[in-house]
């Protein structure tokens, strides 16, 4: 299932800002709506405006605004706020941001950073649905194993095979490889390094 997330991006740089939208595209289970923002006076407007679910947000940007003010303005308590980290700064600066994305970070650990603030309850649910077998099954599929590799590697017949798939795809609303494979790797049934490409 797709879920949309508003973001508000507020970032002067235009070559951070459209590397951040670079990345968000790479989102699977998460469709994003993004209103740019490059200076502090649009920014207010565009919180009470565009009721985002998420600020992904230079901290020199802020200048005398807190947090507690920006999800004032917001009207959303529950706004979740993101420092975008381009250059050295005192840590201080950032213990009142629910994360914190450096420039560093690759595309998956942004991606991570992200969907981890952004799963909504459902998502902990889906996978708690999942019996272990199946579990067992998604682990197999974004290996890159087939149906009869599935049935003999767990000592099943490929009909169970085929109705555990069809049972997965039906709780988790996930209908192709590449969207179990990123399920598989932000709810830690796989690493990177499991899966073959």
């Amino acid at each position: 299932m797709t879920h949309l997330i508003k973001i508000v991006l507020a970032e002067p740089s235009p070559i951070i800002r459209n590397g951040i939208l670079s990345i968000l595209h790479h989102f699977n289970r998460i469709q994003t709506e993004v209103y740019e923002v490059n200076e502090v006076e649009q920014l207010k407007s565009a919180l009470q405006w565009r009721k985002p679910d998420l600020l992904l947000v230079n901290p020199m940007v802020l200048n005398l605004f807190s947090l507690q003010q920006i999800r004032k303005e917001a009207a959303n308590q529950s706004l979740k706020c993101v420092a975008l980290q381009s250059a050295l700064a005192d840590n201080s600066l950032f213990k009142h941001f629910d994360e914190i994305i450096g420039l560093y970070d690759s595309i998956e650990q942004i991606n991570e950073k992200l969907t981890r603030l952004v799963s909504l309850p459902e998502e902990e649910n889906r996978l708690e649905s999942l019996s272990v077998r199946e579990k067992e099954i998604v682990v197999c599929i974004v290996k890159g194993m087939i149906n009869r590799q599935i049935a003999d590697k767990l000592h099943l017949s490929t009909h169970t095979v085929v109705s555990h798939r069809r049972n997965i795809a039906t709780k988790l609303q996930i209908h192709s490889t590449s969207g179990l494979t990123i399920y598989a790797i932000v709810n830690k049934l796989v690493t990177m390094e499991e899966i073959k490409f």
